[in-house]
């Protein structure tokens, strides 16, 4: 399956006007708004392939990770913080968002250990576990005594977890909350970096907003569910300038 180029979403970094179509991504961990099939990062944005047909042979030799796991489905959605590896150039990437677009950042392969996932919500199961629901479409468990005392149940909805990968360890929990640092992700401002100044709940609604004050102290308001929080005093993702 395909989809136009003209109609794709503004957020995949590819010429408009080359070709009539372009591949359209799997269902998977990311909504297909919100992803880029692993074919256009290889062929369109590394530059490792001229051809879709060099692409899907690249991943045939099963020379790429996302999230430290072989990929060979050239449909395959890639989206926010994931962590693309090529072994055989020894690269590392993550994928932020950046002046409005998905952008592939090179990283130390000391950062390609763990990723950050934000907290999309959260539901008690059976036996009290607490199940954190993740925006890369992945849910972690975690075993408490009692799910409705505060001091067990440690984790917010839009909060940020630091994992290792694969085996989804939480290494850090980053708070939603002011004085710690956001990346806008969708939206007119996505990619815009700063500190969230305030967070406006209002009663009776899911509506709620953030402000978030950029390095050059403008102030933008925005969606609270349109905020990933990336660090507290500093960023713990690599950004571009």
């Amino acid at each position: 399956m395909h989809m136009k180029r003209l109609g794709v979403s503004k957020h995949i970094p590819v010429k408009k006007k080359q070709s009539t179509y372009i591949v359209c991504p799997n269902p998977g961990p990311h909504a297909k708004k919100e992803c880029i099939p692993l074919q256009i990062i290889l062929r369109d944005i590394l530059k490792y392939a001229d051809t879709a047909k060099e692409a899907k042979k690249i991943l045939s030799h099963k020379d790429v990770l996302i999230n430290k796991k072989i990929v060979s489905d050239h449909k395959y959605p890639v989206g926010l913080m994931d962590i693309i590896e090529i072994p055989k150039t020894k690269e590392q990437f993550n994928v932020i968002a950046h002046k409005g677009k998905l952008t592939l950042v090179e990283i130390p392969a000391a950062k390609a250990k763990t990723k950050l996932v934000r907290i999309i919500n959260k539901t008690t199961i059976n036996g009290g576990a607490i199940q954190l629901n993740l925006h890369d479409g992945r849910n972690i468990t975690i075993l408490v005594a009692d799910a409705k005392k505060p001091k067990e149940d440690k984790y917010k909805t839009g909060d940020t977890l630091i994992i290792s990968i694969p085996d989804q360890k939480i290494e850090k929990i980053i708070e939603m909350k002011e004085g710690n640092i956001a990346m806008i992700t969708k939206g007119k401002h996505a990619g815009i970096v700063g500190t969230v100044k305030k967070i406006m709940t209002y009663e009776g609604t899911e509506t709620n907003k953030i402000m978030i004050e950029t390095k050059n102290k403008e102030e933008i308001i925005t969606l609270k569910d349109y905020a990933f929080v990336i660090g507290d005093k500093k960023s713990e993702i690599i950004l571009k300038d």
